[in-house]
């Protein structure tokens, strides 16, 4: 009901101004014409200038029945001011037609004038209102295919613009939801690894209570210790730790300088684990090296919840200026299945990490028995796709 109220009030003016030539042009005839003459002047008038009425909405239609009009008039050999609607039908086929319409329509015009210097002009003096006409009407024309232009122009800005907008829409959707899938990424690989760890050390608490309980008190201490790093990890993946809280400097962003922390706490949990870390890392993004402790976690994690008592693993880690390779191997007996959880959780979410960096992923069997996990994280313009 508001939509269609602002169309009627959009289209008031448009039909205001198109009322207003013709009744000026009907006053005018009444006001300048011989009592005798009213009645062919009036109905020649009418006939030129009433279809106006409907000029935008049939431009075609309404100057043919102009321009016959304007030849009937032309045929009873009257003059009228009311011919100005013969342009004013031209400049509209112009402005909303197409150009054969206006070629047509122009060409009609032409003849018209043609017509009527030959007819109504001086004596000696055809050319000169000929050509005043023809200018008239090639004026008339280049109005409207400017005003055709002009519209068009600023319908394709608003097309473009909305096109934009959706556009914009449709990316901040995809942030929404790349950000959403990175946070359950991050939660997933915290949760699952701070719980395993703070398991098995319960277990080992539990066990080591009576025979030694410096030991049990130990394991519990690691215990608190994780619960910690695991409610700062969260925190920060969440958005809700400032960078100047304590927590946030006693438990700086992982990376690979924290491996041998991570390497100790799985020792403790029962994994024995080494680690071989090659090369020089300080000049690896933060990202990247977030990216090396998660695939790393992940797969130390796994190793702890599906291998029996007895595994150990090995983290071996090579970093280039190019690129930076990580091989995690265990030599449990039974390989760890693959994670059937949606992407985003274990296997498949370390693989959404690795391809960030143009790495490809692999997890498997090794030949002689365990289960190894392997990729390489490219540094340079082909790498970091996606944080």
């Amino acid at each position: 009901m508001v939509t269609a109220t602002g169309r009627r009030v959009s289209r008031l003016p448009s039909v205001l101004g198109d009322s207003l030539v013709p009744a000026l042009l009907l006053l005018n005839v009444l006001t300048t014409r011989a009592p005798h003459e009213l009645p062919v002047a009036v109905t020649l008038t009418a006939a030129l200038v009433l279809p106006l009425l409907r000029r935008r909405r049939a431009p075609l239609t309404v100057f043919g029945a102009v321009a016959a009009a304007a030849f009937v008039q032309w045929l009873m050999d009257v003059q009228l001011p009311a011919d100005v609607a013969l342009l004013v039908a031209l400049y509209t086929v112009a402005a909303y037609s197409g150009r054969r319409g206006t070629l047509v329509a122009g060409a009609v015009v032409e003849a018209g004038a043609l017509l009527a210097c030959l007819r109504w002009a001086p004596d000696g003096a055809f050319l000169t209102p000929f050509v005043a006409v023809t200018a008239t009407a090639v004026a008339a024309a280049v109005l409207g295919v400017n005003v055709r232009t002009t519209r068009a122009y600023l319908a394709a800005l608003k097309e473009r613009a909305a096109r934009l907008e959706q556009q914009q829409e449709q990316q901040a959707r995809l942030a929404v939801a790349e950000e959403r899938t990175r946070i359950t990424r991050e939660m997933h690989d915290i949760v699952t690894h701070n719980l395993s760890v703070m398991v098995a050390l319960t277990d080992a608490a539990v066990y080591a209570q009576h025979r030694s309980p410096d030991k049990a008190t130990a394991a519990m201490l690691q215990i608190s210790e994780t619960g910690r790093q695991a409610l700062t990890d969260m925190r920060r993946t969440l958005g809700i730790l400032r960078t100047d809280e304590p927590d946030a400097e006693r438990h700086p962003l992982p990376g690979i300088a924290q491996l041998e922390v991570l390497v100790d706490q799985m020792c403790a949990a029962g994994l024995p684990t080494g680690l071989d870390v090659h090369g020089c890392h300080g000049h690896i993004p933060a990202t990247a090296q977030l990216t090396v402790y998660r695939l790393v976690q992940e797969a130390l994690t796994n190793t702890l919840k599906h291998t029996p008592a007895g595994t150990d693993a090995t983290v071996r880690i090579r970093c280039s200026a190019e690129a930076v390779t990580v091989d995690v191997t265990d030599s449990g007996p039974c390989p760890p299945p693959p994670a059937a959880a949606p992407s985003g959780h274990g296997i498949p979410g370390m693989r959404e990490r690795s391809a960030a960096y143009g790495g490809t992923l692999q997890a498997g069997p090794l030949p002689g028995g365990g289960w190894g996990v392997r990729t390489r994280l490219l540094l340079g313009s082909g790498g970091a796709v996606s944080a």
